[in-house]
């Protein structure tokens, strides 16, 4: 069976101190710093409850743009993010097709929110696709590994990358942003990590 793999054709991000992925990118290498500013959590309105669904934002995108293509919602704690990412490079290599990634969270109203406290926002998207056709940024090949996730060694961003599950992308876009190949090991479900081989696209 073919290994699950495709290109990288953009990247966006938006965080706490990190408002796109020129900038991201920037703090990742070290060529900047990561001087957020520590603010009072937001509370969220009862009347926001709906936008608490997970699938929200996917509708409200197909309303706002008249797009009509599929879009899958999933959510799974804090193995969220890789399991977005198996799902989107299974529809990747089956479809033949490129798949926008989007994950994030946001701060749950009550009661969730006393039971998972989200302390920002934070969003990733990952444009993926099946070849290096157009211009592309890197190679992803997924498998599976037991060893422990990769840990940001910058301790206010393993910090983001632990409390919030979106986050969890932090080593992949720090590996990204080095521009170097290598492999990142991604939280999954429990005694399972992502194992992800960045290369350059051929």
């Amino acid at each position: 069976m073919s290994p699950l793999a495709a290109s990288i054709e953009g990247i966006g991000v938006l965080g706490p101190g990190l408002p796109d992925w020129t900038v991201t990118a920037r703090v990742l290498t070290g060529a900047a710093p990561w001087e957020v500013l520590a603010t009072a959590e937001r509370q969220v309105s009862p009347i926001r409850f709906h936008n608490s669904v997970h699938n929200a934002p996917a509708g409200y995108w197909g309303i706002a743009t008249g797009a009509t293509a599929p879009a899958n919602s999933l959510c799974a704690h804090d193995a969220s993010f890789g399991a977005g990412l198996l799902e989107a490079l299974c529809q990747v290599a089956v479809e033949h097709t490129r798949v926008l990634l989007i994950a994030y969270d946001a701060s749950y109203p009550e009661p969730m929110r006393s039971v998972r406290p989200i302390p920002d926002a934070f969003g990733v998207a990952l444009l993926l696709a099946p070849g290096a056709n157009g211009p592309s940024l890197a190679r992803l090949e997924l498998s599976f590994r037991d060893a422990p996730a990769d840990r940001m060694a910058d301790a206010a961003l393993e910090s983001l990358r632990a409390s919030i599950p979106a986050a969890r992308c932090l080593p992949l876009l720090a590996q990204l942003a080095r521009g170097v190949p290598g492999r990142v090991l991604i939280d999954y479900l429990d005694g399972t990590r992502i194992a992800l081989e960045v290369s350059a696209c051929p």
